[in-house]
Order: structure tokens, then C-alpha cells, then sequence
């Protein structure tokens, strides 16, 4: 019995194929708009008016939306609403449990994962954004609910525009898979 669990974990194919230079070149100039151009908003636009642009789960997001393309969970309704769906999440347990942020922590990420199961939006990058919501600072507590919507839509949604005008530049390149 203990032979059968071991032998699972030696896995059951080899590695992907290495992706085209011109494939990395795409991803890097994706992830670098779509990354910077948050970046540069956050740091010259809303930081001036004590305002949040970016959250780290976006780096996440921005490796499987331009460097994974084709992956169910880059797709449109899985960066939105995975996102989206996480942070409600997250700023609800910081909001419940914030006496025990452990526990905080432990129901963000976990209800995260459960609850973009349910809603078909599962990406990666929303337990990060959930997981923000309960560790990150007074700033991110102090927008409440409103972490949700900005940084976090706003973000995404720059993000996911990027993702389409990046994306479909190349003939061997397409995004979205699906929209819905």
C-alpha cells in the first residue's frame, strides 16, 4: 500500500517540450506591458494620491496569461473571476478572523480555491490575491471590500487587455481560448 502511495509521485510523463524563441520573446514583451504599465501607474499615478495599482499575485497571473496562453486557467474568465472571486474571499476572512491571522490565512486561500472550483474560475494567482488580502498592510485592510475593485479589477483588467492586444499580434499566437 505504501509502495502504490511512493509510486505516484514519480509522475507519469517527461517534460514539456522547450516553447520558441519567438514564443519567449512574445511572453516577455506581454508580461513586461502589461506589468509595467501597472507598475508605472501605481508608482507614478496613485501613489501620489495614497492609492494602490498592483498587488504580487499579478506577477503570477502575468506568467499564464502571457506565457501560457493556451492554459484553461489564463483565460479571461478565470483571470476576472478568479481574482475577483479571492479577494472577496480574503478581505471577508482578514474582516472574520483578524484575531487569528493564521486562521485568516489558512480560510482565504483554502475558501479561495473551493469557491473558484465552484465558479469555474480557477487561476492559480487568486490564492496569492487572497492570501494579500489577509498578510498585506494597513493599506490594503483599510480599502476593505474595496481591494476587490481597485487594485485588484482595475489591475486585472489592464492585464487582460494587454493579454489581448499582445497575444494576437503573432499568427501563432490567439487568446482567448474562451471567453466564458
Amino acid at each position: 500500500m505504501l509502495g502504490t502511495y511512493l509510486e505516484k509521485m514519480k509522475g507519469t510523463t517527461t517534460s514539456p517540450p522547450r516553447v520558441s524563441l519567438t514564443e519567449i520573446v512574445w511572453s516577455w514583451i506581454g508580461a513586461f506591458l502589461g506589468i509595467g504599465f501597472i507598475s508605472f501607474a501605481n508608482y507614478h499615478v496613485f501613489e501620489k494620491i495614497d492609492l494602490l495599482m498592483i498587488v504580487g499575485s499579478f506577477g503570477a497571473s502575468a506568467v499564464l496569461i502571457y506565457g501560457a496562453v493556451k492554459s484553461p486557467l489564463a483565460q479571461p474568465r478565470n483571470l476576472v473571476g478568479g481574482h475577483l472571486v479571492s479577494a472577496v474571499v480574503g478581505v471577508a476572512c482578514q474582516q472574520l478572523f483578524h484575531a487569528n491571522l493564521w486562521l485568516a490565512a489558512a480560510m482565504a486561500v483554502s475558501t479561495a480555491i473551493a469557491v473558484m472550483h465552484a465558479t469555474k474560475t480557477l487561476h492559480p494567482p487568486g490564492g496569492a490575491t487572497a492570501l494579500i488580502a489577509v498578510i498585506g498592510g494597513a493599506k490594503i485592510h483599510g480599502l476593505g471590500f474595496m481591494y476587490a475593485l481597485f487594485p485588484v479589477g482595475g489591475g486585472v483588467l489592464i492585464m487582460l487587455v494587454i493579454a489581448l492586444l499582445v497575444n494576437n499580434i503573432p499568427k501563432t499566437r490567439r487568446y482567448p481560448e474562451f471567453w466564458w
